[in-house]
């Protein structure tokens, strides 16, 4: 006797092909299980197969881009030059020339570096814009009042708030160094030469900054500046 299922199925299909032999009704229903069984086994495998072909088509899209630097708009890595030139001279409080190059970071095709660039232009704009109402009173306040008149391009203005920043603390590297670069700025090559000495003597790491620093550009053919910066080459003394 019959599983009730099997039963249910052979009833079922006799009676929707009522004139067919069973033979060929049995051989018919193996057909169409064993069709079946195949259909459901490639429906299983498919999906890794798809997998793997969508694996190699990726990495097939990947393999040019060595390490992800193709993904990088050379406009954006422009941009983020440009912007990290612009920190390099905010922290030197070279403001103007740091202003400039914000605003070419902001014309940029990133809007995150775009909006960092923004943040640093203001701050820049108040350090350059002493109040009207200032009045310095300590050594660090007369220094900065002295930088901020070099990036307008008042050295008159500049000298004098150093000068005033140098004597309440003639110990302040910083001050004889910004000095020295001012003197480059106005063309006092020995009086440079002289600050600039005295900010090394007070912070040996001064050295390792004028050699970068494009303010000094004014000493760089002159064989004392040479000599000052590098004692380490042969025929110079530290």
């Amino acid at each position: 006797m019959l599983p009730h299922g099997k039963g249910i199925h052979l009833v079922t299909f006799h009676s929707l092909f009522p004139y067919v032999d069973v033979r060929s009704r049995l051989c018919y229903i193996r057909a169409m299980v064993k069709a079946q069984k195949s259909s459901s086994g490639r429906g299983k495998s498919a999906p890794p197969v798809k997998a793997k072909s969508k694996k190699k088509g990726g990495l097939a899209q990947t393999a040019p881009q060595r390490g992800g630097v193709e993904l990088v708009d050379p406009l954006v890595q422009a941009q983020m030059k440009l912007y990290e030139e612009a920190m390099a001279l905010f922290h030197q409080q070279k403001f103007q020339r740091a202003k400039q190059e914000l605003e070419k970071v902001i014309a940029g095709p990133s809007r995150e570096l775009a909006d960092r660039a923004r943040t640093h232009l203001r701050i820049t704009e108040q350090r350059m814009k002493p109040a009207a109402d200032q009045n310095p009173k300590s050594p660090e306040d007369h220094y900065q009042r002295g930088v901020a008149m070099m990036n307008l391009g008042r050295w008159d203005e500049a000298r004098e708030s150093l000068e005033k920043a140098r004597k309440l603390a003639p110990k302040a590297d910083h001050v004889h160094y910004a000095l020295a670069a001012l003197d480059c700025l106005t063309g006092e090559a020995d009086s440079a030469l002289a600050n600039l000495k005295v900010a090394i003597d007070l912070r040996p790491a001064n050295r390792y900054h004028a050699r970068n620093d494009e303010d000094f550009n004014f000493l760089q053919e002159d064989p004392r500046f040479t000599e000052l910066l590098y004692p380490e080459k042969e025929g110079y003394s530290g």
